[in-house]
């Protein structure tokens, strides 16, 4: 009698048809995001709303800088998580080391009043999140294999995880800060990250080993020098802080012009590295035009929560059937909700398609060119008056966003890794967030161009440079797939 048992071989637990491993990460970054966006929901609001009003009471166009130079420092830390995970620690242990910051973040914005509470609340989640999304991702480019058609669609599955937290985040804390206060929203926030380190903390020694190991080791001698300048560079902000060079005004501009920098040092660090070989070194330079039209793309997606936020509480109608009036952080959960429902698409059609799926590079760039068409779709209806836009103009709009980042955002995440040479697999991820803090910020700065009487030509200017930039990259294509070697 034949034994089938033995001679039947076992079939691989999967989750949605792809590695178990992915739910661990799916749920983790859910809830990273569900407090990410819950507390970046109210955040704006809570910084020029009156004190009378529960804010801060800080000036419009300070506080929008505010939120576009803390948001490009989330993805400038990357760079910092990155190197960590490369050379000291290995990327899950930074990854549940910035998930405890995240946390300690949102509990500092709830339990600390005034300005101090803003500041180490914000400095904490930046740092943390930015090691989050960092070693999040670079884990789970591990769970596929060289040319597994899977990834793409597993980066979208991923991205599912993010937006039904970024979804869900800013519905309940805007609607708790209504019936309790900014304080109760924001540790709300506290409370989903604790959850989301809870699940993990169980699953994640079920991770790939390599997540757990150290790429490129720095040398014993090495670290104390490293030591060194980390502690420099904090006395450094610490005294340009004290003396006044560093302030809530200028800040925005400074993490623009450290952004410029740490982009430009990095692509230099990969180009010139000898630890990458020569189609390597081809394939990074193919990732500079996509690492461009990732920042515009990002430039225009990010202002959700700079100007679209205040043209949420002051341009929208925000009547609901003519039932209740919304919160205006609500409107940041429309654009998630799209996600949801259609993430599942991207990734079935591209799992079906597989080898005949459009290229990454084309991919980003119809991305960039659909969220340049979004923003033109607001020119009709400048000049309605206060509270005057209908809400399913908005609802149209985050339909056509979402469109967009589901052909830009996982896509470029996966191309990073793509792309990435060996030795620098988790930095590589870093360098693609780069481009997102540089929408970050710029998002920051467009908004002090914006005022309800200059509409159309705001959103009708910004919006036209997207399409242009994605038609420009669309004619670089067979040069990029070149550069490539092989890389889809």
């Amino acid at each position: 009698m034949t034994d089938l048992t033995a001679s039947t071989p076992r079939r691989e637990k999967t989750f949605l048809g792809h590695p178990a491993q992915l739910s661990t990460l799916f749920g983790v970054e859910m809830f990273e995001r569900f407090s990410f966006y819950g507390m970046q929901g109210i955040l704006l609001y809570y910084m020029y709303f009156a004190v009378t009003e529960g804010g801060l009471g800080i000036n419009e166009g300070v506080a929008t800088g505010i939120v576009g130079a803390y948001s490009g420092t989330v993805y400038l830390s990357t760079i910092l998580a990155a190197w960590t995970a490369d050379r000291l620690f290995g990327p899950e242990r930074v990854l549940f080391g910035s998930a405890l910051s995240v946390m300690a973040g949102h509990i500092a914005l709830a339990l600390i009043p005034g300005g101090a509470g803003l500041a180490i609340g914000l400095v904490l989640v930046a740092f943390g999140s930015g090691g989050v999304k960092a070693n999040a991702s670079t884990i789970l480019a591990t769970l596929y294999g060289p040319g597994d058609d899977r990834r793409d669609a597993g980066f979208s599955i991923f991205y599912l995880g993010v937006n039904i937290g970024a979804f869900l985040g800013p519905i309940l804390t805007d609607g708790l800060r209504v019936v309790a206060g900014f304080h109760i929203g924001f540790g709300l926030a506290a409370v989903g990250m604790a959850i989301g380190l809870t699940q993990y903390w169980f699953n994640r020694r079920k991770l790939p080993e390599s997540g757990f190991q150290v790429p490129n080791p720095l040398p014993r001698a090495a670290r104390a020098r490293a030591l060194a300048v980390g502690v420099g560079v904090l006395v450094v902000i610490a005294v340009l802080l004290l003396t006044g060079v560093i302030t809530a005004n200028r800040l925005k501009w400074i993490v623009f012009g450290v952004v410029i920098v740490a982009a430009i040092s990095y692509f230099t660090l990969l180009l010139r590295s000898p630890r990458v070989d020569r189609v390597e070194r081809r394939r990074v330079v193919a990732f500079i035009p996509m690492w461009l039209v990732s920042a515009v793309f990002w430039a225009i997606f990010q202002q959700i929560f700079t100007v679209l936020a205040i043209y949420s509480e002051k341009r929208l109608d925000r009547s609901v059937f003519g039932l209740f009036e919304m919160p205006p952080g609500w409107s940041q959960s429309i654009e998630p909700i799209f996600v949801i429902l259609l993430a599942g698409v991207y990734a079935t059609v591209w799992t079906k398609l597989g080898p005949r799926q459009p290229s990454s590079p084309l991919k980003m760039a119809i991305g960039t060119i659909i969220i340049g068409l979004g923003f033109l779709v607001f020119i009709p209806f400048a000049g309605t008056g206060a509270n005057g836009t209908p809400l399913l103009v908005l609802v149209l709009i985050m339909l056509i966003f979402c469109l967009g980042e589901l052909m830009t955002s996982p896509v470029g995440q996966s191309l990073s890794t793509k792309l990435a040479p060996q030795a620098f697999q988790t930095q590589m991820v870093a360098l693609f967030f780069l481009s997102v803090s540089l929408g970050s910020v710029l998002s920051g700065l467009l908004a002090d161009y914006y005022t309800p009487e200059n509409e159309v030509a705001y959103f009708g200017i910004t919006g036209i440079v997207a399409i242009v930039v994605g038609l420009i990259v669309i004619a670089m294509i067979p040069k990029i797939k070149g550069l490539m070697e092989g890389v889809r």
